[in-house]
This record gives C-alpha cells, structure tokens and sequence, in this order.
C-alpha cells in the first residue's frame, strides 16, 4: 500500500501497517479487555473491536454506543494487550469531514493503530451518496497519516440490502483512490464475489468470517489480506452463557462448567502488558 506523506509510526502502529504487506491474517473482535487478553495470548497478531459486541457487553444494541464511551473501551484494550488494535469507529460519530477527522484523533491518542469508517448513516437508514462518503474518508485518512495509523473504509451495502456488487466495487475503489489502505465490504459470502472485489479493488482487502461463508484458507488462495470476525465471538459467548444458566435453571445441573475456560487459559489474565 502507498505510504507517501505518512508519519512514522510508533512500534505497534508498525508492525499493524507490516501486516498488510503480503500474506493473509486474521484479526479477530474482542468485547472487553478479558476476551481481548485471551485472545492476545492465543496467538492472533492483531485485534478490532466490535461496535455490536462493545454495544452487548454495556446491555445495547448496537450503534448505540457514544463516542466517549468507544474512546474509554479502546483506551482499555490498547492498554491490556501488546499487539495492534484496529477501532470499529461506525460513522465516527461526526457529521462532517472535520468531525471525522477530530474523532480519528481521539482514538489515535487512546490507543488506535487503525480505525474503520463505514458509508451507513442509521439516522436516515439509507447508505451515503458516495461522494460524501469519500469526503469523509479522505478527513479521516489525513487525520490518521499524522500518526502513522491505517485506514479502513467500508462499504456497507451488503449488510442493508444493498446487494449490488458493481456499485461496493465502485465505492471500494474510490475510498482506495481517497488514501484508505483497507478496503471492506462485509456481507459478502460467495468467493466468486470476493476474488472479483480483490482483483478490481488492487488492494487490501478485509473480509468479515461469517458461518455460511468461505474458510479462511480459501480466503488466501483468493488473494484476501485480513479477517476479522465482527460481533460474531461476543455472541457465541453470550449464547454460551444463556445455554450454561438455562441448564441451571431448568435441571439444577452444572456440566456446563466441564466446558469452561481452563486454567491455562486464565492465566494470560495476569500477564501485564507493556
């Protein structure tokens, strides 16, 4: 990806932006700081957060969630872990190009070493005209080329019935010509559709881990750089949880527990980071 006119990142932001060079890894979504330690100490190289998961852990839906309280939970993760953490930042709640660029601030300063903006506005429950959100993309990648970060831009059409691929590959490759060095489009399942996005878009590209969609290998074999995992793990947690406390409810049994978090694994709750 071009890096002209970017600042020298620290040694996190670094190794974030040297991800994306060849190759492909996943990134999966952590929901606090427990799940994010845990999933640092199962090996990933980098984690996002999940707007929908952060929304779970507070008792919300999601895009409920304020700006305040997304700059607190990234402070917490980029605290508690020693690897990137790249930030769901939804519309970074900004209605023009110089808020989008303030919040991208705030959340490089809390910890960030790439943030995602996405092209839905839940205020008009419509996808933005593609010029507008290109203004926006542009603000938030100069904003983070002060500090080295990365961006990731978003075409949302495929999670809002907006399924035509013509037009995301057209959004995608105009966020691309706006200085995102990430491209995604969530929702899209079928890897004739994703090979098509990653041979016209000509640059990296994130693909959402979904039950009915590809593997990650062959995500690889079709030139995907990065996989991330959405809300997915936070509520395959929390259906854990309901499944473990029906149990206890209807028959007084607790063989939930055999299948609960060894101790081995507790363990990285008590690795500091730094």
């Amino acid at each position: 990806m071009s890096r002209e006119a970017v600042a020298m990142p620290n040694d996190v932001r670094r190794r974030f932006l040297a991800l994306h060079d060849s190759g492909l890894f996943v990134m999966p979504n952590p929901w606090d700081v427990g799940s994010a330690k845990l999933l640092e100490h199962l090996g990933f190289p980098a984690l996002a957060t999940t707007s929908a998961g952060h929304a779970a852990s507070l008792g919300r839906h999601d895009q409920l969630v304020t700006r305040d309280e997304l700059i607190e939970h990234v402070r917490a993760l980029a605290g508690a872990v020693n690897i990137p953490i790249n930030v769901d930042a939804e519309r970074c709640f900004a209605e023009t190009p110089e808020g989008v660029a303030e919040t991208v601030g705030l959340l490089i300063s809390a910890g960030a070493s790439g943030i995602s903006i996405e092209d839905y506005d839940p205020a008009t429950n419509a996808i933005e005209e593609t010029g507008l959100a290109v203004e926006r993309v542009a603000a938030a990648v100069q904003a983070a080329r002060a500090h080295g970060a990365l961006i990731t831009a978003r075409a949302e059409n495929h999670l809002y019935g907006a399924n035509s691929l013509d037009d995301t590959i057209a959004r995608l490759c105009a966020y691309r010509d706006a200085g995102a060095g990430v491209l995604y489009a969530p929702g899209l399942i079928e890897i004739a559709d994703i090979a098509r996005v990653v041979h016209e878009v000509g640059a990296p590209i994130n693909v959402l881990a979904l039950a009915k969609g590809p593997s990650v290998g062959a995500l690889g074999d079709v030139g995907v750089r990065r996989v991330s995992t959405g809300g997915a793990l936070a509520f395959a947690a929390y259906g854990a949880l309901v499944r473990a406390a029906s149990e206890l409810l209807e028959h007084g049994t607790s063989t939930y527990a055999l299948d609960g978090l060894k101790h081995a694994d507790r363990k990285s709750f008590d690795v500091p980071s730094g």
